[in-house]
C-alpha cells in the first residue's frame, strides 16, 4: 500500500502451547466493596508470623532450632534433600515419642507422615535416604516430588512452632 503496510498470508505448522504460573491470588469484596478476603494479604502475613515464630523459639528451643537447621540444609544441599526433610520427621517423633504421639499433638495428618517417608525411604530416588537399598537404578526426584517433600516437612515444623507458641513455652 501506499502508506507502507503490507498484507501477508502465512500458513503455520500445527504447534503446541503451553503456559504456567504461579498461584493464582484472589481479593473477594462484600457488596458494599469492602474486602473480606485477600488470598495475597493473608498468605504474606502468615509467612511474617511464621517468620516471627522462628525467630523467638529457635534459641530458646532445641527441636524448634534442630527443625529448621535441617529445613534450612534441605535448600541449600539438593543432592541430598529428602534426607535433611526427613530429618525433621525423624525429630518430631523421637521428640514426641512416636509417630502417633506426634501426629495427635500437632495435628498432623498421618497420610502426610507417610508419604514424607515413602519418598524419602521408599522411593529409588538420589535424593532419598536409602540409595544403596534400590535393586533398579536410582532416578532423580521430580519437581513436583521435591515440592511435595518440602511442603509436608515445612507444615511439620510449622505446626511444631504454632504448638510452643500456644504452649506458651
Amino acid at each position: 500500500y501506499p502508506d507502507g503496510r503490507k498484507d501477508v498470508i502465512m500458513f503455520p505448522e500445527p504447534g503446541v502451547m503451553t503456559l504456567s504460573g504461579g498461584s493464582v491470588d484472589f481479593v473477594v469484596k462484600d457488596k458494599n466493596g469492602n474486602i473480606v478476603s485477600d488470598s495475597r494479604r493473608d498468605r504474606i502475613e502468615k509467612k511474617k508470623e511464621l517468620a516471627e515464630l522462628a525467630e523467638k523459639y529457635s534459641s530458646k528451643d532445641p527441636l524448634a532450632a534442630s527443625l529448621l537447621i535441617s529445613y534450612k540444609a534441605a535448600v541449600n544441599d539438593p543432592e541430598n534433600e529428602l534426607v535433611h526433610l526427613y530429618e525433621i520427621r525423624d525429630a518430631l517423633s523421637k521428640s514426641f515419642l512416636g509417630e502417633t504421639l506426634a501426629c495427635q499433638t500437632l495435628g498432623l495428618s498421618t497420610s502426610d507422615w507417610s508419604r514424607l517417608g515413602q519418598l524419602a525411604n521408599s522411593e529409588p530416588l538420589k535424593q532419598g535416604r536409602h540409595r544403596g537399598k534400590s535393586d533398579g537404578a536410582l532416578r532423580d526426584a521430580t519437581a513436583e516430588e521435591l515440592k511435595e517433600a518440602r511442603n509436608i516437612a515445612r507444615g511439620f515444623a510449622e505446626a511444631y512452632l504454632v504448638y510452643l507458641d500456644a504452649s506458651n513455652i
